[in-house]
């Protein structure tokens, strides 16, 4: 596709975002309307009126000798990597799951293996086209209000529709190695180390993350881009990815595999569905084992309260759902996880380095600063109190108190004031005022703190 055809497609895509934006009544609250969600904010179907972004999903142009990719702002991950990796290119940083979006992952938080070294997905924004409240598209670029701003604004200033990223060269296959810990002190060490160094036993580390399955047993994966040639793994098959970490000290995948090594079993949450039961693998068709369609199943399972129902018909506590990514600061990791084992006691978990570039208003990590994602997703028994959430408050309490931050994909609970002081509520009230001035989009903490 020539690039004045696909200039003339995009246009024609953010004028049919405009009119169905325009069609909505002003009081009704707004949302995209997209075939797959990340996000597991629990909210009423009828909530909200989607607005048409079905032709905002491809990838418009990339640049092999600039390093960039021109990207519409609801392109999947899945599909801006088959794009890049054409010219032996990927974005700099790549989420799990394949169906996130390039604009979610800006607007909310993505993360992955390579932010110890190139940060969060909008940190590698070059330029950003913004659909405002107001009704505008508004072109902007690092430094501008609306720019710093709109990383962690989750739709609340609007919905980008168009942005331009770096890219970063990559050979054909990554080289794996799996350090096994005794002791989370020992692993926050040793990543602190990888992070400052880049590297570890002199070898290069491209991309670095880990998983805890218990509290004596931890692993750190140390990933090398290499173009050498040689026999590959593949995890969408029977074999497992995650459980490969306790069996093996090294590993060979293709870059492609790499990437979407989460995918296949949603980390480790495609065993609640069974897809991990050796006969049910066989069974289960490879294109149906990835996580959308887990999500999928995930919806239909609260739609219908089927765990719920059995636990009551076994007699079991009711369970709350603890699906939460936070950031810990790195000398605090050892003691989040102590707390997390006597409180919440839900394995694995993963964790993931990151260091911000640079600061960013509305979540505020510093930069340079080393801190540790870490990520857990599932439930726990708890009994009548479920419904109060009470783990997800007490985990948002022990982070504050370590001086982390919470990502807000998930139900949170925080107290206005709280949320004001984390995710800088007033400046992006005024952020918000500015080009909303009608009050259109839903703010931030209407849209991230569950409501009673």
């Amino acid at each position: 596709m020539g690039r004045a055809i696909t200039t003339g497609f995009h246009a024609a895509a953010v004028a049919r975002l405009a009119e169905s934006y325009a069609a909505l009544s002003p009081d009704t609250p707004v949302r995209l309307t997209k075939p797959t969600s990340n996000l597991f904010r629990t909210r009423a179907e009828n909530e909200s009126t989607g607005l048409d972004v079905s032709g905002l999903i491809g990838v418009l142009d990339v640049d092999p000798g600039a390093l960039t990719a021109e990207v519409q702002g609801m392109c999947t991950y899945e599909n801006l990597v088959t794009a890049t990796l054409s010219h032996g290119l990927i974005p700099l940083v790549v989420p799990q799951l394949r169906t996130i979006t390039l604009g979610g992952a800006v607007s909310g938080l993505g993360i992955e293996a390579t932010s110890f070294r190139n940060g969060l997905p909008h940190e590698s924004v070059l330029e950003m086209d913004v659909f405002t409240g107001a009704g505008d598209v508004v072109t902007t670029h690092p430094g501008d209000e609306l720019f710093d701003a709109f990383p962690n604004s989750y739709g609340s200033l609007g919905y980008a529709t168009r942005l331009v990223i770096r890219l970063e060269a990559v050979p054909p296959y990554v080289a794996l190695r799996h350090l096994r810990f005794d002791d989370a002190e020992s692993l926050a060490a040793a990543t602190a180390e990888v992070v400052a160094a880049g590297a570890h036993d002199g070898v290069r580390v491209d991309a670095l993350d880990g998983v805890s399955f218990a509290p004596g047993e931890l692993y750190l994966t140390l990933a090398t881009w290499t173009d050498r040639p040689g026999a590959t793994t593949d995890y969408t098959g029977a074999d497992i990815y995650y459980r490969s970490l306790q069996q093996r000290a090294t590993d060979r995948l293709t870059v492609h595999d790499y990437l979407w090594r989460w995918d296949t079993d949603w980390f480790w949450c495609s065993r609640a569905f069974g897809a991990q039961h050796p006969l049910v693998r066989r069974l289960w068709p490879r294109r149906w084992r990835r996580s959308d369609v887990y999500m999928r199943l995930l919806g239909l399972d609260r739609r219908f309260d089927v765990a719920d129902r059995l636990d009551r018909r076994a007699g079991r506590p009711r369970r709350e759902h603890v699906v939460q990514d936070v950031e810990v600061p790195i000398e605090r990791l050892a003691e989040f996880l102590s707390w997390f084992d006597d409180e919440v006691g839900m394995r694995p978990v993963w964790l993931c380095p990151v260091v911000a570039t640079r600061s960013w208003p509305t979540y505020p990590l510093e930069p340079g600063r080393c801190y540790v994602n870490v990520g857990f997703w599932g439930t726990v028994h708890v009994g009548p109190d479920a419904a109060d959430a009470p783990r997800n408050r007490e985990i948002e309490r022990m982070v504050l108190e370590l001086g982390g931050h919470k990502s807000l994909y998930s139900d949170s609970f925080y107290d206005r004031a709280t949320f004001d002081a984390l995710y800088d509520g007033p400046h992006l009230a005024r952020v918000k005022a500015h080009h909303d001035p009608d009050e259109r989009l839903t703010t931030l903490y209407d849209k991230a703190v569950r409501r009673r």
